[in-house]
């Protein structure tokens, strides 16, 4: 939840998250804690089933999780659209539609022993690349 408290002050609409891990990895507490940031008073859940949950906070956060949906079913959630007005963060997000996946910032978690997590990131393009030097910035020992 920590970092992901610290990725949201630089959070704008349009941006893109997409969230690698298995299932039980952290992905949802992840979102909580950016939701935190973000100024989100409800309670974040899993979009399993609902497959799309909208939080509202200093800007709007769309929470989408592709699991149980087939490359082909993800434009019918019509998400670039939506992207344009909120921030996007995914889980499953191999699913995404190339442009969406290719803006993203790329956060995979990985379990480890006990309650112990490896978190790597890494963004390709002109707005993830400045997301995650902005990101590493603020997590770095000494940042306020």
């Amino acid at each position: 939840m920590r970092l992901g408290a610290a990725l949201a002050p630089w959070l704008e609409p349009g941006d893109v998250i997409a969230l690698e891990g298995p299932l039980g990895a952290g992905k949802t507490r992840f979102v909580a804690g950016l939701a935190h940031g973000l100024d989100v008073k409800a309670r974040v859940r899993s979009p399993t089933f609902t497959l799309v949950n909208e939080y509202h906070g200093r800007i709007a956060l769309l929470h989408v999780d592709l699991y149980r949906l087939e490359r082909r079913e993800v434009a019918s959630l019509a998400l670039e659209e939506r992207v344009e007005s909120a921030v996007l963060i995914v889980e499953w997000a191999e699913k995404l539609p190339g442009t969406l996946l290719d803006a993203a910032l790329e956060v995979r978690i990985t379990p480890g022993n006990g309650d112990t997590r490896t978190l790597e990131a890494r963004g390709a393009y002109a707005r993830a690349a400045v997301l995650l030097e902005r990101w590493q910035q603020a997590l770095a020992p000494g940042a306020a």
